[in-house]
């Protein structure tokens, strides 16, 4: 953490479990002050409350700000004096934006937009943007928005690097298991409320990671990023077959199946790096990086040399690792939710 000793970070979208999380990861170290950005008074209000219980002695290192990334005023306003920036703020949710597109355009675009050009203009040191496995080869309204959002992002890094000036890279992963609006705490509240488990469709697959996960990928971006680099954890994935299954298990066998069909805009399997991203990726062990594409808009250099990288398979929920019903147990047995929540049976 010697690297955030002292220093001020911003995360924006910062009242949701991403947030959640990374508060619990930074606050007791030496950082000099946290800045919570989002829309949302009540939320910012309730992780008040509860860091001052949890974390009395730390709690004064987190300032709250009311503000909306699509609004560059605001955004521009705080991030005066900020080292570092955790781009969390976004429209996330499936059927929603299919349903509102411009609205994932205008908080998952125009806000990330913003947000950059603010963060170049204050001088800030390092943004970390958080992307979706939904924008790879994406089919739905928040997928399309959130690779706009990524190529918005390789051009801001583009133009900063030129400067020398602030390091931009990007992150992407797949289903966080029990953050806002997952299936899982949907599954064990029907349960505990005796309504059958309703599943869209039980052989499509999700890559599974928990939020500590999230965290470390981003901080992992943060220590090694590249201007433009993405940044990819290797992750295990489940049926929602077996997911369901699993859940079952952990809180009670005896609760029904319904299968539903599949929601707007829902994918069989997710991809998390593309053929065409594979083919100049870089194996870190734990991650995949995908550098940035450097080409300029000179293209008759294309013309003359070409390009004759060999293509390579992409990396999606149906080949990596599945883990079976007992595999997934543990998996969602990491998060402190589950745990949580069986606790309190």
């Amino acid at each position: 953490m010697s690297e955030f000793s002292g220093s001020t970070l911003l995360i924006t979208g910062g009242t949701g479990s991403f947030g959640n999380t990374v508060l619990k990861h930074f606050i007791t170290t030496d950082i000099g002050e946290i800045r919570i950005f989002s829309r949302d008074e009540k939320k910012q209000d309730d992780m008040r409350h509860l860091l001052q219980v949890k974390y009395p002695g730390e709690a004064k290192k987190v300032k709250f700000y009311i503000g909306d990334v699509r609004n560059k005023d605001s955004i521009t306003e705080v991030i005066q004096g900020v080292d570092y920036v955790f781009h969390a703020a976004a429209l996330k949710q499936v059927p929603s934006c299919e349903f509102f597109p411009m609205e994932a355009v205008r908080t998952n675009v125009i806000g990330t937009d913003n947000m950059l050009h603010a963060a170049i203009e204050a001088g800030v040191k390092r943004v970390v943007c958080l992307s979706t496995d939904k924008a790879a080869y994406p089919i739905n309204a928040m997928g399309i928005s959130k690779a706009m959002m990524e190529h918005v992002v390789m051009a801001n890094a583009r133009v900063a690097a030129e400067r020398g000036g602030t390091v931009i890279a990007c992150t992407r992963y797949g289903n966080v298991m029990c953050s806002r609006g997952s299936v899982i705490p949907l599954f064990i509240d029907q349960i505990k409320k005796k309504h059958p488990i309703t599943i869209t469709n039980p052989d499509m697959t999700r890559f599974l990671m928990n939020l500590d996960e999230a965290v470390d990928l981003v901080e992992y971006a943060f220590h090694h990023a590249n201007p433009g680099d993405l940044f990819i954890q290797k992750s295990p994935a489940s049926t929602i077959g077996d997911l369901a299954k699993a859940v079952q298990g952990l809180f009670g066998n005896d609760s029904e199946s319904k299968i539903i069909g599949t929601r707007h805009g829902e994918k069989l399997y997710e991809t998390l790096m593309t053929q065409e991203e594979a083919a100049r990726s870089e194996d870190m062990g734990r991650y995949f990086r995908i550098p940035a594409d450097n080409r300029d808009l000179n293209y008759d250099k294309y013309v003359v040399k070409g390009n004759t990288k060999d293509s390579a398979r992409s990396y999606t929920s149906d080949n990596t690792n599945r883990l079976d019903v007992e595999g997934v147990k543990q998996k969602i047995l990491t998060t402190e939710y589950v745990r949580r929540e069986l606790g309190d049976r």
